[in-house]
């Protein structure tokens, strides 16, 4: 079968497929002389199997802050979240430090972070505050972990979220829809202008 129906039974996208191959865990069994992959049903099944029969294990505490001037802030996330985790009973946490922007979804270790939850590897993932993961959306990301079986604890310590980032993540804010307003404006006076050139029979 083509990768489109293997994808289909699988219920992924055809780029997941492809991005298994990568990995070496879904292998094609031939290809034709286009060079396009094929899978056979039974391996299908049995990648399921494999697949349904996978526990979930990890256990992931991400700490994040915005600048290296705020390393600071990352040792002590860190630290009370070991404290947490202990607490919790809970063992062999790994912990995911980043220096990003919580506006920035294009951050590497958030994404690969992600992309575990998607392949439900992920059990718990343990944050200190809500945007340490991201500033804005988060209930989405609650959403999309819970649907893949990851449970997000937050401790929600308001110290823990740097109050000068939260004033730079505003700025970033209010910069870029200034942008997009003056780009509106410069849309209207250009659009204004052609209706008139369009409108007038003697240009």
């Amino acid at each position: 079968m083509s990768t489109g129906k293997a994808a289909k039974l699988l219920g992924v996208t055809v780029k997941t497929v492809q991005r298994w191959e990568r990995e070496g865990r879904l292998i094609p069994v031939a290809r034709t002389d286009s060079n396009r992959r094929l899978y056979t049903e039974e391996q299908i099944q049995e990648f399921l199997g494999l697949k349904s029969a996978q526990i979930l294990t990890r256990q992931v505490a991400y700490c994040r802050v915005s600048s290296t001037s705020q390393k600071p802030d990352l040792a002590n996330q860190r630290r009370v979240l070991e404290e947490f985790a202990v607490a919790k009973g809970l063992a062999n946490v790994e912990f995911i430090e980043e220096v990003g922007g919580g506006l920035n979804f294009k951050r590497k270790r958030f994404l690969a972070l992600m992309d575990a939850v998607g392949r439900r590897e992920i059990k718990t993932l343990i944050l200190a505050h809500r945007d340490r993961l991201t500033r804005f959306g988060f209930d989405w990301f609650e959403h999309y972990a819970s649907t893949n079986g990851c449970e997000i604890l937050v401790l929600n310590q308001e110290r823990l979220s740097p109050e000068q980032e939260m004033v730079q993540d505003l700025m970033t804010i209010v910069h870029c829809f200034s942008s997009r307003l003056y780009g509106l404006r410069n849309y209207r006076k250009q659009l204004k202008e052609a209706l008139k050139n369009e409108s007038d029979p003697n240009p």
